[in-house]
């Protein structure tokens, strides 16, 4: 916490302002349109809840299908199974570990000569790092289907000068307990059509028709945002640069001392964009290093360092086995491949210099032992 959120949260005690509604919600959601530069904002329950209400908005139903990027958390895909659609996933590309623009290409050409377009794509901003956007943007402008930016982890990061999470029709942010800056939870679904906007806020406030008695004539759900939370919110706003300046030397720091470790690579920065570095994730090349990051990982683990392997790609995933996947090439998966030999390392924006210099030292001492353990066992 930043030590500026009770003082919202005082004022929404003191004006009886508790529930999903009242003056912190409205101007969290004008402050965020605001910092990311889009016409408006709803300030929701969960990042989850705001890629469903964007979904609804766009029509999506039972049936239809909607391409979503692979490589990323459960939730940037569960709210297409609400709508009984299917979701395509779509690989990641090296240069950004992002959607491949190349696998969203094949995906679209299958579905033209299948005769259904999606309805939606899906894009995920991951660890903080913009999509290759523009190409992306391209692709679903020639077939006429809308982009739902999931910036759930890319608060404050930019692609070539604009924020992440305003390129599509509909943008996603998250503000659960382990994002950027919180909330405790909750999300935020931006766009500059206020029409849809203003309809998004009716959905998520279960629907309640312009009545003087509760009268309700479509299905609505009940997504709308404390005006406590929202205080917290607005707090962790105004530190956002901040926290962003931290991430990034928290993955400078990384970055200086183990980039020179044979097989150690960390996630690229694509050209004229700029990551908030949400995390700092990197690859071990088993083979260059040897040492893979489950040795990594277990040895962290012994020392009570929490580090964890990058996103299990959804394709993967036991709950959706039955759907059809694009891969960047022909026959290799990036992001399996990233799975296997990734890791995100502790980023959090309150670490200290020691906090990561012990880091750094166990990966260092764990390379350093097999390393040795390696030279004995062939002597």
């Amino acid at each position: 916490m930043s030590g500026r959120e009770q003082k919202y949260i005082n004022e929404a005690f003191e004006t009886n302002w508790i529930a999903p509604l009242g003056p912190n919600v409205n101007e969290f959601e004008k402050e965020i349109a605001q910092y990311v530069g889009v016409n408006g904002a709803v300030a929701v329950s969960s990042g989850t809840a705001a890629i469903h209400l964007a979904l609804l908005l766009l029509g999506v139903s039972k049936g239809d299908k909607v391409f979503c990027s692979s490589l990323t958390f459960v939730a940037s895909a569960n709210p297409i199974i609400y709508q009984g659609a299917e979701p395509i996933f779509i690989d990641s590309e090296p240069d950004t570990w992002n959607m491949s623009p190349q696998a969203l290409e094949r995906a679209f050409k299958d579905a033209i000569k299948d005769g259904t377009l999606p309805k939606a794509v899906i894009v995920v901003n991951l660890y903080g790092q913009s999509a290759k956007i523009e190409e992306i943007t391209v692709i679903c402008n020639q077939y006429g289907v809308p982009i739902i930016e999931d910036a759930a982890e890319s608060l404050g990061a930019r692609y070539k000068g604009v924020a992440s999470g305003t390129f599509g029709k509909f943008g996603v942010f998250s503000f659960n307990g382990n994002k950027i800056i919180t909330t405790s939870g909750g999300g935020m679904l931006v766009s500059n059509d206020q029409e849809a906007l203003q309809k998004a806020r009716f959905l998520a406030t279960q629907a309640r028709d312009a009545a003087p008695h509760y009268q309700h004539s479509q299905i609505g759900f009940n997504y709308r945002l404390s005006n406590i939370l929202a205080g917290i919110g607005r707090a962790q706003l105004e530190v956002l640069d901040d926290r962003i300046a931290a991430r990034r030397a928290v993955f400078q720091q990384y970055y200086n001392e183990l980039s020179n470790l044979p097989g150690f690579r960390f996630m690229p920065e694509l050209a004229d964009t700029f990551s908030n570095r949400w995390l700092t994730a990197l690859t071990v090349n088993e083979d260059e290093a040897g040492i893979s990051i489950v040795d990594i990982l277990n040895a962290l683990s012994d020392e009570n360092i929490e580090a964890r392997p990058v996103w299990k790609p959804l394709h993967l995933q036991p709950v959706f086995k039955e759907t059809k996947y694009y891969s960047h090439y022909e026959k290799e998966s990036v992001s399996e491949t990233l799975f296997n030999n990734g890791m995100c390392l502790p980023s959090g924006s309150n670490m200290t210099d020691e906090d990561i210099k012990t880091v750094i030292h166990h990966i260092r001492q764990t390379v350093i032992k097999r390393k040795e353990r390696v030279d004995m066992f062939r002597k």
